[in-house]
């Protein structure tokens, strides 16, 4: 007499079980994988036979129900050393903490500081380089006195260096005397690392708020790596430039007390400054062009934030600042090169900048 087979859908759902199991299995061991290659400390040579052995027991495990009917304590021990294994990667993976005190790299080695008397504040680790190549720069840190009066406009800049979806996120704030100083929420390197989107998601780097001169950080992007630079006009009153300006200060003397891990997608160079904008611009909706920021002018120019009286596209291609940046010698200094890249920009109001518009003295 033949067996009776079960029904249908009692065997979809065994298989269905099998395959959410080995998922998980697979995800989970790749997670593990990836925490360890970024966030374990030690040797190299240490940290790939933690990878292997973790790969190597995650794969045991994976195939744990193949042994179950020929070695069923075998296959009892696999799964159980993997769950402990799973248990002990993610205790040690939650007490990680971020710090300010490592060997950082040259261009983030300090953090922003100020003191504030009244409308004057006094900001202390204002970067200034001398970029030669997209590695190498004279370093040079300043300390400058602005004047919160004399707040003149706001602009965003983005920065293409991955394809159209993936670009970094700028804010320079310009001066009635013609000075601009631009603010960047960047990842902290260490002196031997370099960037890596990955590595963004699993606590390889701290964040760190670079106040800098637009002679450095913008030619740095535009002339020295050639990324493809956009400058938009932000419409904002007076009174909403000075407290996102004052916000900025707030979120660097906050890291300075709280270090933080950067995340690629919670806590970027984008998602970071809508916290600021959401908290002063009441009811600004949630958007995935927060993550994806190549698309992030779109999503301003839906909400009213750039000049509606002309289309996107004429905004954009006013804004390339790229071959004006390029026409700038370093020596010409930065207030020339701030006059120069917004050449014809829209202004928010619908008016056009000119270089008549900003103080000429360089």
């Amino acid at each position: 007499m033949s067996a009776i087979r079960p029904p249908f859908w009692r065997r979809a759902l065994v298989l269905l079980s099998h395959a959410l199991r080995a998922l998980g299995l697979g995800l989970a061991t790749a997670w593990g994988v990836m925490a360890l290659h970024f966030a374990l400390p030690g040797p190299r040579a240490g940290v790939l036979l933690a990878i292997i052995g973790w790969a190597l027991l995650g794969s045991a495990a994976l195939l744990a129900p193949v042994w179950r009917r020929r070695y069923p304590r075998l296959a009892l021990a696999l799964r159980l050393t993997f769950v402990a294994a799973l248990i002990a990667i993610v205790a040690w993976w939650q007490r990680l903490e971020p710090s300010n005190d490592r060997d950082w790299a040259p261009d983030v080695a300090h953090q922003l500081s100020f003191e504030r008397d009244g409308d004057r504040v006094r900001l202390h680790n204002v970067r200034d380089f001398a970029w030669l190549t997209p590695e190498t720069a004279t370093p040079r840190w300043e300390t400058r006195d602005y004047n919160l009066d004399a707040l003149s406009s706001v602009d965003m800049i983005v920065s293409y260096w991955m394809g159209p979806a993936i670009a970094h996120t700028l804010v320079s704030f310009g001066f009635d005397d013609g000075r601009h100083l631009t603010f960047s929420v960047e990842i902290r390197r260490e002196r031997d690392e370099a960037f890596s989107i990955s590595g963004g998601f699993f606590k390889q780097f701290e964040v760190n708020l670079i106040a800098a001169d637009e002679n450095d950080i913008l030619r740095l992007r535009s002339n020295v790596r050639h990324e493809d630079v956009y400058l938009y006009n932000v419409g904002l009153p007076a009174a909403a430039r000075r407290e996102l300006f004052l916000a900025y200060l707030e979120e660097a003397e906050r890291l300075q007390q709280e270090p933080a891990f950067y995340n690629t997608l919670t806590s970027n160079c984008t998602t970071i400054v809508f916290n600021m904008v959401d908290k002063i611009v009441s009811g600004l909706p949630k958007d995935i062009r927060l993550i994806l920021s190549g698309y992030l002018p779109e999503y301003v120019y839906e909400v009213g934030g750039l000049n509606t009286r002309q289309p996107l596209e004429v905004l954009r291609e006013r804004g390339y600042i790229n071959p004006r940046a390029q026409a700038v010698p370093y020596a010409a200094g930065s207030r020339t090169f701030s006059r120069a890249i917004r050449q014809g920009v829209p202004l928010a109001n619908g008016d056009l900048s000119s270089p008549d518009e900003t103080a000429a003295t360089p």
